[in-house]
């Protein structure tokens, strides 16, 4: 099984999304699956201009000379691709976004009936792939990731590829202090570790295992309170 794995959180291997995804990446590799891991802040993506020359000019080449180029080839040829993003005004970052509008070029321009709907044919080889989400958000509430997860499903529909699942984690700003603190959350990291493994041997990630990696960490209102004591801490902090 071949992995292609982006992180789009800007934090990169240091951020609260990463906490996440590197367990679950490492966890595909000790089950034997082949693993390449993109950064989007390390990669120069230019955003799609719509001039649609990919279709009618140079059909299946973008205009744009740039770090998606390395990407193309990785794309058709991966069994699984994992999306990794931090929720950014209910949706995915702005890199991120970038990325998934330049996947134009593996479509053609026509359109077909697909499940009574109106898509566009892909092009290359239209073997069975996996689209897996990975996220996390600072809100405390799991129904933040709501809007993210229909428009992953959304994109997963309109290239006829199967929605594996999601490795949600609502308030994972606490993780970083919480284990400081020693607190008993590792849980978490081995859940996400877990559904790793399950998905290149199983196929398929338990929801009892995603559960685990989605659980609450602390109550809200505790939540509520240490977050905006710490953001007056740094206020007051630049203040001096």
């Amino acid at each position: 099984m071949k992995v292609l794995a982006i992180n789009s959180s800007p934090g990169m291997d240091k951020g609260n999304t990463a906490m996440i995804l590197n367990p679950f990446l490492e966890g595909m590799k000790e089950a034997g699956a082949e693993v390449e891991l993109f950064y989007t802040s390390k990669l120069n993506i230019h955003p799609c201009t719509g001039e649609f020359n990919c279709w009618l000019k140079t059909p299946g080449k973008c205009l744009h000379n740039d770090d998606m180029n390395l990407l193309y080839p990785r794309i058709d040829a991966a069994d699984v691709i994992v999306f990794a993003t931090p929720v950014y005004v209910d949706g995915v970052t702005g890199p991120m976004k970038n990325l998934m509008d330049r996947i134009i070029p593996l479509a053609h321009p026509f359109f077909e009936l697909r499940d009574e709907h109106c898509r566009h044919p892909q092009r290359g080889d239209a073997r069975a792939r996996k689209f897996v989400l990975v996220s996390n958000c600072g809100f405390w509430e799991k129904d933040n990731f709501d809007p993210l997860l229909v428009h992953m499903k959304a994109v997963c529909k309109n290239l006829s590829v199967e929605f594996a699942g999601a490795l949600l984690r609502p308030h994972g700003g606490a993780m970083a202090g919480m284990l400081k603190m020693g607190a008993p959350i590792n849980d978490i990291f081995e859940a996400a570790k877990e559904a790793g493994c399950q998905l290149v041997k199983e196929e398929k990630m338990s929801q009892e295992t995603l559960d685990i990696v989605s659980r609450e960490l602390l109550p809200r209102d505790m939540y509520i309170q240490i977050l905006n004591q710490h953001v007056q801490q740094i206020l007051e902090a630049l203040e001096k």
